[in-house]
């Protein structure tokens, strides 16, 4: 839905959004952290984080680096909300931020909305669409590096194959690492259970949304994509600290850094972008004074070379999900309608089609008709690549044309997606060496960049 004149009249009406205040307890059993935002004349909107502390040995909470993490984790959280006015001002009454901070906030802000700027059709700039205010200096905490010992991983998974490769490959303590997921589903859990984790080392998180903002999206409010995964990067350097875990080993791959507008830069997964992943380990060095180091474990990879690895791993083919859409339905299944899954059928068929790839999604995703259209947006054949967490046009083509080129070998007939493609576009050039190629823009240590090419270009890889 158009939402540009909205945009407008939201604005004018609501002027201001306020970050009023933050808190952190605990009891025996949880950690509690809860905000409270407000935008003026409309509603308070209070969202919440609980924490099971099992047996974890948390540092206590009533810290400086402790209240600092939290204020930060809000001001990300806040993006959920003021995104359904845009506000033109974001007023700060419990915490500080200096001019370079709010400088790097609103570059977070504005690239991690292009999204929903693109699809509500809002025009706006990176200077103009907000303004971030402090209205007390006085909230400033002011800290020094800590210097405790920190050492071992936190790795966030969320069900795909992506983390089950960073699962499978880092060298990994089962007893002493852990792995994080936010509001676990069976898939989740069942995929750090496969990995070795048991329940002790399996940090659970649950977030929930307020129920205001979910009823002025019903209202017709500005709604939209927001930057996730800044979230999971404050919410993990939050218990690399509470912990004292050294790394925060993410699975995003280089495919992500790939704009969903040719020449515009709007990306689906800016936030998982290598220019964000940077970002935020500058911000946190100078800002969050722990020695916790987030980075992308896969940043050097594409697509095709995790399939490849994921491809080996059979005990998790049965329980992986990436559908976005059937994770919201009581039982996460493949959807078999979106971009997300296509794609990941896609990708995974050089290496598993058919039988093996029919089994993990229950049907051949190349015989459907109805998918034509997003496959034409998928190998960069349509208006837009799908505003998903997809591959680059580069990847897919290669994967179909491999895939084609396997069946024509054995003699077997193309289904309909293949055919199509073979018969309108011909075939991709297999030989461009992207199966060996390994990106040195990340931030790997020579021990993880080591296990990671043993992994890649191992003989039986």
């Amino acid at each position: 839905m158009d939402k540009s004149l909205e945009f407008n009249k939201f604005r004018n009406e609501y002027k201001e959004f306020y970050y009023n205040s933050f808190k952190i307890n605990e009891d025996n059993e949880k950690i509690h952290i809860e905000f409270e935002f407000e935008i003026p004349s409309l509603s308070k909107f209070n969202p919440c984080l609980q924490i099971p502390k099992k047996n974890f040995n948390f540092k206590k909470i009533n810290s400086d680096y402790v209240q600092n993490l939290v204020f930060h984790m809000g001001l990300i959280e806040l993006i959920s909300y003021w995104k359904c006015t845009c506000s033109p001002k974001i007023i700060i009454k419990c915490g500080y931020l200096n001019n370079e901070q709010i400088e790097w906030w609103k570059k977070l802000y504005f690239y991690g909305l292009g999204e929903l700027f693109y699809t509500n059709n809002i025009k706006t700039n990176i200077d103009d669409f907000v303004k971030i205010e402090c209205l007390d200096s006085k909230n400033k905490i002011e800290l020094v590096p800590a210097n405790e010992n920190y050492s071992g991983y936190i790795v966030p998974i969320g069900g795909g194959k992506d983390s089950v490769v960073t699962l499978e490959t880092l060298s990994l303590d089962k007893q002493s690492d852990y792995c994080l997921i936010v509001n676990p589903k069976s898939v989740t859990l069942k995929c750090a259970e496969i990995a070795g984790f048991e329940n002790n080392n399996i940090i659970e998180v649950y977030r929930k949304i307020d129920p205001n903002l979910l009823n002025l999206n019903k209202q017709g409010f500005i709604n939209g994509h927001t930057p996730f995964s800044t979230m999971l990067a404050f919410l993990s350097y939050f218990l690399g600290y509470m912990l004292s875990k050294k790394y925060i080993a993410l699975s995003n791959e280089n495919s992500a850094n790939e704009s969903n507008i040719i020449g515009q830069k709007i990306n689906h997964q800016y936030s998982k972008s290598f220019e964000f992943e940077c970002d935020f380990r500058y911000y946190a060095k100078k800002y969050l004074k722990i020695p916790v180091e987030y980075f992308s474990f896969l940043r050097p990879l594409n697509e095709l070379q995790i399939a490849k690895i994921f491809s080996k791993h059979e005990k998790y083919h049965q329980t992986f999900k990436s559908c976005n859409v059937g994770s919201k339905e009581p039982e996460w299944k493949w959807c078999l309608n979106c971009a997300k899954c296509l794609f990941a059928y896609i990708i995974l068929s050089p290496y598993l089609y058919k039988e093996k790839l029919v089994k993990i999604f229950g049907a051949d995703m190349f015989e459907n008709k109805n998918l034509l259209k997003t496959f034409m947006e998928l190998i960069g054949k349509g208006e837009n690549k799908p505003f998903d967490c997809v591959g680059t046009f580069e990847e897919v083509n290669f994967a179909i044309s491999k895939t084609i080129l396997n069946l024509e070998k054995e003699n077997k007939n193309l289904p309909y997606l293949l055919e199509y493609y073979k018969n309108n576009f011909g075939l991709a050039n297999i030989e461009s060496g992207i199966l060996l190629r390994y990106n040195e823009e990340n931030n790997l240590n020579d021990e993880q960049d080591t296990l990671l090419r043993k992994e890649v270009f191992s003989n039986d890889s």
